[in-house]
């Protein structure tokens, strides 16, 4: 924990600063460790290093990190991580089925990308988990723009689930990992155009299922539609997404907890487990069916926007619908995606949060 605590908090995002001033940790000595402090040592710095890892790939420009880049990058440090990463083009996308990240990406110029990963473990236990990463590289709000104000300017930072969930799997190898998992990174920007969708469009999700679009800005749902489609396709024991989904969550728990929802109790339990381990807090909010009927629309089979209440649980309901009955928890992580200074572990700007849980997650999962 020393030296994980010590690592996040010296990072800073300095690639773009050619002038910075920032000093990086060069050496780190621990007194007085007892026996398995190598082991603690190289642990929390293979845990640091995978949080800030996904900090670095959120706090970098949209400019700079396409959904295509994002492709490449993974692909690359699937590699070296000895992790199978396959990317799919706009062609493959289509041909996919993936309707909900088609409807998301008509406005932009940039290409999609879904980014599929594989960890297979040397020693497999015979469990598998399955995540979903919400890879919004900049979210405009599409048709329904979002006001010019300070969250809008953070949007580069709504592919955080993205970047937590590759970093998350890029660490198991590492760490010896005995269950499998699986990771979906769905990736495009949300931009306003002559092609963009526009509202009252009906999108048809992979498996057939058909969305009226109410609001170009819930447009997170719609691409993690798709993801949980195919990864329910492959029957894992449990499947947990990540996602900077609502502002209702932000507005309910604030920047310091994500919120957490799920269908499986056990499941649950044991993401609240790796929370507290990682340090990382979450807060259970409810899965209400009454809210349901909100999400109702006449000419599809859903909508993708509920009521003006209980945004975070019309959101996760919806999610909800493409999960084919598996075991299923959501980190909404709107609030906890940045922080607006420095504070703890906690730096500021991107922080990366949802890494370290996942890994532990991975690493304790039990059906």
């Amino acid at each position: 924990m020393v030296t994980e605590g010590v690592l996040l908090a010296r990072y800073r995002y300095v690639q773009l600063k050619p002038h910075s001033t920032h000093v990086p940790l060069r050496e780190l000595a621990i007194v007085g460790a007892g026996p398995g402090a190598d082991a603690g040592v190289a642990r929390g710095r293979i845990l640091a290093r995978a949080a800030c890892l996904a900090r670095d790939l959120a706090n970098t420009p949209p400019s700079h990190l396409t959904a295509t880049d994002l492709g490449g990058i993974a692909v690359e440090l699937g590699a070296e991580a000895g992790v199978a990463v396959e990317t799919w083009d706009l062609a493959r996308i289509i041909a996919e089925g993936c309707g909900g990240l088609l409807g998301v990406n008509a406005g932009s110029v940039e290409e999609p990308r879904v980014i599929r990963l594989d960890y297979t473990p040397e020693h497999p236990n015979g469990r598998s988990i399955a995540f979903v990463g919400k890879g919004i590289m900049y979210d405009s709000g599409g048709i329904s723009l979002k006001p010019s104000d300070p969250m809008h300017f953070a949007m580069k930072m709504d592919m955080a689930g993205a970047a937590a969930v590759l970093a998350a799997v890029l660490a198991l190898p590492s760490l010896g990992c005995a269950t499998a998992a699986s990771a979906y990174l769905m990736c495009t920007d949300n931009m306003p155009s002559g092609s963009a969708m526009k509202l009252g469009d009906v999108l048809s999700i992979r498996g057939g299922t058909t969305v009226e679009v109410k609001n170009s800005d819930a447009e997170g749902r719609l691409v993690m539609s798709d993801a949980l489609v195919l990864a329910s396709e492959r029957e894992p024991d449990a499947i947990v997404d990540l996602a900077t989904l609502t502002g209702a969550a932000l507005a309910a728990l604030g920047t310091h907890t994500a919120a957490l929802f799920g269908t499986d109790e056990r499941l649950v339990e044991q993401v609240e487990s790796s929370a507290g381990r990682a340090d990382e807090s979450v807060w259970r909010l409810p899965l209400e069916r009454r809210y349901r009927p909100q999400l109702d629309s006449q000419i599809a089979d859903i909508s993708n926007m509920g009521g003006k209440h209980a945004g975070a649980t019309t959101a996760a309901l919806f999610l909800a619908e493409f999960t084919a009955g598996i075991p299923w928890a959501h980190l909404d992580i709107a609030g906890t995606m940045q922080a607006e200074a420095d504070d703890a572990w906690r730096t500021q700007g991107a922080t990366g949060f949802g890494t370290r849980l996942l890994i532990d997650l991975a690493l304790t999962f039990d059906r």
